[in-house]
C-alpha cells in the first residue's frame, strides 16, 4: 500500500509528522491546532468589528445630541416653544399675544365679509330691474303657495298655479274697481267739500293759534305767486321737459318687463320650485348640501312668514281704517283705506304717511275736530297692529328688535330710496335666520350682570 501523501494546504499549514508503518500519526493534532487558531482569529475579528461599530454609534449619538442642542438654542433665540425632542417649530403666530392674533384674524374675516357684501350690492345695483322682478316673484310665490297647494289637491300642479294667479288677479281688479267707483260716485260732493275745506285751512292759518302774521290777501297772493312761478317754469323749460318725458318713456317699458319677469318666474317657482331646488342642491358638493338646505329652509321660512304676515296685517289695517273713516264720514274712505294698505308694506314710515294724508283730507272736508279724531283713530289702529296683529300673525318668524328694524329701514332708504326701505327688513330677517341656523350658540348669560368697579382691576 502506497504511503498517503498530505495535500498542499496541509503542507503549508503544519509540518509533516513522522510515520510508523506507513500510517501518519500527527495529522489529527495538527488539524485541531489549526481550527483553534482560526476560531481565535475569528473571535478577535468579531471583537474588533463590534468595538468599531460601538465607536461609530457613539459618534453618531454625540453628533445628534450636539445638533439637537444647536436647534434648541436657535428656537430659544427666536422665541419658539419647540421642545428638545426634535419636534418641528411652531407657527410664528404663536409668538404673538393671543388677543392680537384673534383680533387680526377677526379683522381680516370682517374685511372679507364686507367686501363680499359690497360686491353683492354693487352687482345688484347694476341690475336693479332684475332684482325687483325676482323679489316680486318671491313675494308672490310665498303668498300664493298655500293657495296653489290647496288647488293641487284636486288638479295637477300647473293648472293649480294658473288658477291661483287668476284668483289673485281677480281680487286686485275688484279692489281697484271698488276704489274707482267710490271716487266717481263722490266726486261732486268732494269738490264742494274740498272747496269749503280749503277755506277752512286758510282761515286756520290766518286766524288760528299758529305764530303766523299773515292776512288772507297775503296768503292768497303767495299762492298766486307760486302758481305764476310754476307756469313760467313750464313755459321756459317746455322743450327740456318734453325731452325728459320722451327719454323716460322707456321706464314704462321697464315696468312691463319687470312685471313680465315677476309673473314668469312666479309660475315656475310655484309649479316646479321643488325640482329646481333639488337640481341646485345636486350641483353642490355632497358635504355642504345638508347645511345649505337647512339654511335656505330657515331663510325661506322667515321670508314667506314676513310676506304673508305683512299682507294679512296690511289687509286688516286697510279694512279697519276704511270702516273707521266711513263711520266718521270722511270722504275718500276707500282710497284712503287702500293707501293705508300700501303703507303697511313700508316699515316705520308707511303708516305715519298714510295717517297724515288721511288727517289732511279730514281737515279739508270736515274741519279741525274731525282731523284730530281721524289722527287718533288711525294711531290706535297702528297700536293694534304693532301689539296684537304682528305678534299674533307673524309670531317668531321675524324676531328683530325695533332698533334693528329702524336702522335697516334707514340704511335701505339712504341706499336705494323707497325700494330699499321696502326690501331692507325682509333681507335682514332672512340673513339673521340663516346665521342663526348655521351658528351654534353658547350657553346664555343668566342672572344679573355684575357692575363694573375700578377695584376689580387691582
Amino acid at each position: 500500500m502506497a504511503d498517503a501523501q498530505p495535500s498542499t494546504d496541509d503542507r503549508d499549514e503544519a509540518p509533516v509528522a513522522p510515520t510508523e508503518g506507513g500510517v501518519q500519526t500527527g495529522a489529527p493534532a495538527a488539524s485541531e491546532s489549526a481550527l483553534r487558531n482560526f476560531t481565535s482569529r475569528l473571535r478577535e475579528g468579531r471583537d474588533v468589528l463590534g468595538r468599531t461599530i460601538d465607536r461609530a454609534e457613539r459618534a453618531r449619538l454625540d453628533a445628534r445630541e450636539q445638533q439637537l442642542r444647536y436647534d434648541n438654542a436657535a428656537d430659544v433665540a427666536s422665541g419658539s416653544d419647540s421642545v428638545a425632542d426634535g419636534t418641528a417649530p411652531r407657527s410664528p403666530l404663536d409668538t404673538l399675544p393671543s388677543w392680537l392674533v384673534r383680533g387680526g384674524l377677526g379683522a381680516w374675516l370682517l374685511l372679507g365679509l364686507i367686501i363680499v357684501i359690497g360686491a353683492v350690492f354693487f352687482a345688484t345695483s347694476r341690475v336693479i330691474p332684475v332684482f325687483v322682478g325676482v323679489f316680486m316673484a318671491l313675494v308672490l310665490t310665498s303668498i300664493l303657495h298655500p293657495l296653489v297647494n290647496l288647488f293641487a289637491r284636486v288638479m295637477p300642479r300647473y293648472p293649480a298655479t294658473f288658477l291661483a294667479l287668476l284668483t289673485a288677479l281677480a281680487l286686485v281688479a275688484g279692489m281697484v274697481t271698488y276704489v274707482v267707483t267710490s271716487v266717481t260716485h263722490q266726486w261732486n260732493t268732494l269738490a264742494s267739500q274740498f272747496s269749503d275745506g280749503v277755506d277752512t285751512i286758510v282761515d286756520f292759518i290766518v286766524n288760528g293759534p299758529l305764530p303766523l302774521d299773515l292776512t288772507q290777501q297775503e296768503l292768497m297772493g303767495q299762492l298766486q305767486q307760486l302758481l305764476e312761478q310754476g307756469q313760467d317754469y313750464l313755459m321756459n323749460n317746455a322743450p327740456a321737459l318734453a325731452t325728459e318725458v320722451l327719454s323716460n318713456a322707456g321706464t314704462v317699458v321697464n315696468i312691463f318687463a319687470v312685471l313680465a319677469l315677476a309673473i314668469f318666474s312666479t309660475i315656475f317657482f310655484l309649479a316646479s320650485g321643488g325640482r329646481m331646488w333639488r337640481w341646485f342642491l345636486n350641483e353642490l358638493p355632497a358635504r355642504i348640501r345638508e347645511d345649505v338646505h337647512h339654511a335656505a329652509g330657515a331663510g325661506w321660512y322667515t321670508f314667506a312668514g314676513y310676506a304673508r304676515g305683512t299682507v294679512i296685517v296690511a289687509l286688516t289695517d286697510g279694512i279697519m281704517c276704511g270702516v273707521f273713516l266711513q263711520i266718521v264720514s270722511v270722504p275718500l274712505a276707500a282710497p284712503l283705506a287702500v293707501l293705508v294698505f300700501i303703507g303697511a308694506f313700508i316699515p316705520i314710515i308707511g303708516a305715519p304717511t298714510a295717517m297724515i294724508i288721511a288727517m289732511v283730507v279730514a281737515l279739508a272736508s270736515k274741519g279741525f275736530i274731525t282731523m284730530i279724531v281721524v289722527g287718533l283713530g288711525v294711531a290706535g289702529i297702528g297700536q293694534i297692529e304693532g301689539h296684537i296683529l304682528q305678534p299674533l300673525i307673524m309670531g317668531r318668524q321675524v324676531s328683530l328688535h325695533p332698533v334693528v328694524v329702524i336702522i335697516a329701514v334707514a340704511v335701505g332708504t339712504y341706499s336705494a330710496g323707497l325700494l330699499g326701505a321696502i326690501v331692507a327688513v325682509p333681507l335682514v330677517s332672512v340673513a339673521w335666520s340663516v346665521y342663526s341656523e348655521l351658528h351654534t350658540k353658547d350657553a346664555p348669560v343668566v342672572g344679573e350682570l355684575p357692575a363694573y368697579s375700578s377695584a376689580d382691576k387691582g
